[in-house]
């Protein structure tokens, strides 16, 4: 079977798929649902998408899914939908430009859990980098700008949100002890673990509106099928520097439509801390050095 069509173009793949997810946070804001039962549905429409789509791709049934590799898919399933779980509820406790910028810090904490667990070595460069990171998260958050009572509920969204990001990087790991399977088998492997590790909490009996109800579809079609689908197609086919640019296109559009939509301008603290991010980001991935270090080599 050929591959999808959109394969011939990579980067305006990922750059498509980018727009989608940065639309997750009004689908999770209009659909009016608890946090817990968004990933819920999620989960399920989720499901049923990437399941029919591995079937007519011929990519079920996987035979390479032995009992290990099912039990590391499930763990990493566990920290994925408690990561979005915790990543939606900072929605509404921040904004969704404010949450979303913050959530981008991930591949920090990839980069900690290495070197903590996985007794990876970290340079001076990338030590650098990622103390930027942190100091852009200090002024993205907000939090130095904030007053009177919604302190508290704004410093719990933050850290509700560095916990989603944390959770991501732990699945991220995760997902690379899985070897060569395939992307899409995988996220099929963590939605239905959301699905029956939510069950209980999602309140299925509650009626939802019907209004409701695109809204959650969108987020597992679109958000967790069609876009995980585009962002898998285009990784192998474009280089880390450019992977590492379109990605930013992801928070980019967040930030317009919290600013459109909800009339949450972002402050100039926090657009100087999303820079940073970026900047840090960028600057790890693709290896910048920093001057001091070949001065200081001399």
């Amino acid at each position: 079977m050929r591959e999808i069509s959109t394969t011939r173009f990579p980067a305006a793949s990922l750059a498509l798929a980018m727009v989608v997810a940065g639309t997750v946070g009004a689908f999770v804001t209009e659909s009016g649902q608890h946090p817990i039962t968004v990933v819920f549905w999620r989960c399920v429409f989720g499901s049923l998408f990437l399941a029919a789509w591995c079937l007519l791709r011929g990519y079920l049934p996987d035979r390479s899914l032995s009992l290990s590799r099912l039990a590391l898919a499930a763990l990493g399933g566990a920290c994925m939908v408690l990561s979005w779980t915790a990543f939606f509820a900072g929605f509404a406790m921040t904004s969704i430009a404010t949450t979303t910028i913050v959530y981008h810090v991930q591949p920090f904490f990839v980069v900690l859990i290495g070197i903590v667990f996985l007794k990876e070595r970290i340079s001076l460069d990338q030590l650098l980098w990622m103390l930027g990171a942190f100091l852009g998260v200090v002024l993205a958050s907000g939090l130095a700008v904030t007053h009177g009572h919604a302190d508290a509920r704004w410093a719990l969204g933050i850290a509700l949100t560095l916990g989603a990001a944390l959770l991501y990087a732990v699945a991220t790991i995760l997902a690379k002890g899985l070897g060569q399977q395939r992307a899409e088998i995988t996220v099929l492997c963590q939605t239905l673990v959301g699905v029956a590790l939510l069950a209980p909490f999602a309140d299925v009996g509650h009626p939802i509106p019907p209004a409701s109800w695109g809204w959650l579809a969108g987020i597992g079609v679109l958000h967790t099928g069609i876009a995980y689908v585009l962002m898998n197609s285009a990784f192998p086919r474009l280089t880390t520097p450019v992977i590492g640019i379109i990605t930013f296109i992801y928070p980019v559009v967040a930030i317009i439509i919290d600013w459109v939509l909800y009339r949450h301008p972002l402050g100039p603290a926090q657009a100087a801390g999303m820079a940073l991010i970026a900047l840090a980001t960028l600057g790890v991935r693709l290896g910048w050095r920093f001057p001091m270090r070949r001065v200081s080599a001399v």
